[in-house]
């Protein structure tokens, strides 16, 4: 769940002209070291809904080897949608390989891509 929702966050926050996850979330800050990714993906809904914002539309697809994400996908895009307060109509996941080359094929790491269409409200 972590990498997936430090990109959604990293998306939103980006979409809004702002510093990644890192700098607005620093561990060094006793606020946020430690914290629960949740805790980091409502701090930015609420950004976002503070600069006048709604979700338009979040695309992200994961890349790994391995679990094969098909059996958990609607339950992810519910988990997702509920944390976003965002209809599952304009949320999107998508599950790749990486066709077993290097550290992601191998399955010793996972990454994310996600996009996300912001709306003024």
């Amino acid at each position: 769940g972590d990498v997936l929702l430090h990109c959604v966050v990293d998306a939103i926050l980006g979409a809004l002209g702002l510093p990644d996850i890192g700098q607005i979330f620093p561990d060094t800050d006793p606020r946020w070291k430690g914290a629960d990714s949740c805790v980091f993906m409502r701090e930015a809904v609420k950004l976002m809904h503070q600069a006048g914002y709604e979700l338009g539309n979040l695309d992200a697809t994961l890349i790994l080897q391995k679990p094969k994400i098909s059996p958990f996908k609607e339950t992810i895009r519910s988990n997702l949608c509920e944390l976003l307060g965002a209809d599952p109509s304009v949320v999107n996941i998508k599950a790749k390989t990486h066709e077993k080359v290097d550290s992601l094929g191998e399955n010793r790491s996972i990454a994310a891509h996600t996009v996300v269409l912001l709306m003024r409200k």
